[in-house]
């Protein structure tokens, strides 16, 4: 199977999911004290002891890395990394920088890995020494990056520039380039269980895996 995963804060607890988005279930959850590569690790170990094997992986910029599970393809989600850019450079920036990398960080879903890629590397060839500009603090004398958050979100592209079309490498996985599927489950689940918020933590967590569990 392909796989989604990530990890949602739900009802006061950290659920961890693995999501089969061709037959549309959920068929892991676990929960976790924090998001961390073992606890991946484990899901895979404990899906493969029940037949479930991964064919390739979807995930977020935390989890779309080679060293997570060795030889599965890795894709890593369009919304997030866009939303990643964001953070960085907000949804409205101001920067002439900041806007072309929005604006690009946007044609992810509708474009091609050369074509992506040599848009990336022009801009960051345009831009090169805007980026490596310095400022100095008053008060300390010391010399730092005067614009972090902007080469930040340069270097998030960077990272994950080489997950970010697993998709189109392999067409005959029909691997999505989206979690879109578990996130839309989680949205299901949360709202669920925002009316539930009364119960006791263990029948609330009983509540959040059998909804996660339900097949949407």
């Amino acid at each position: 199977m392909v796989a989604i995963g990530d990890a949602t804060y739900i009802g006061g607890t950290w659920m961890l999911v693995i999501r089969d988005p061709v037959e549309k279930e959920n068929v892991y959850c676990k929960e976790v004290l924090a998001e961390t590569t073992f606890s991946y690790q484990e899901a895979c170990a404990i899906l493969a002891a029940q037949k479930l094997f991964f064919t390739a992986f979807v995930g977020d910029g935390r989890m779309a890395s080679p060293w997570l599970f060795p030889g599965i393809p890795m894709q890593m989600c369009h919304f997030h990394q866009e939303q990643i850019v964001i953070r960085y450079v907000t949804l409205n920036p101001k920067l002439p920088a900041g806007i072309e990398l929005l604006e690009l960080a946007r044609t992810l879903p509708n474009t091609d890995v050369d074509s992506f890629t040599d848009a990336f590397k022009l801009w960051c060839r345009t831009w090169k020494d805007f980026l490596d500009e310095k400022s100095i603090d008053p008060k300390t004398g010391r010399k730092s990056y005067t614009h972090r958050k902007l080469r930040s979100a340069r270097d998030s592209i960077k990272r994950h520039l080489p997950y970010l079309f697993t998709y189109q490498k392999f067409p005959e996985l029909n691997i999505p380039n989206t979690t879109n599927s578990l996130d839309g489950s989680f949205k299901k689940v949360k709202m669920a269980i925002s009316i539930h918020a009364g119960l006791t933590h263990a029948r609330k967590l009983k509540l959040i895996t059998t909804l996660l569990r339900k097949r949407v």
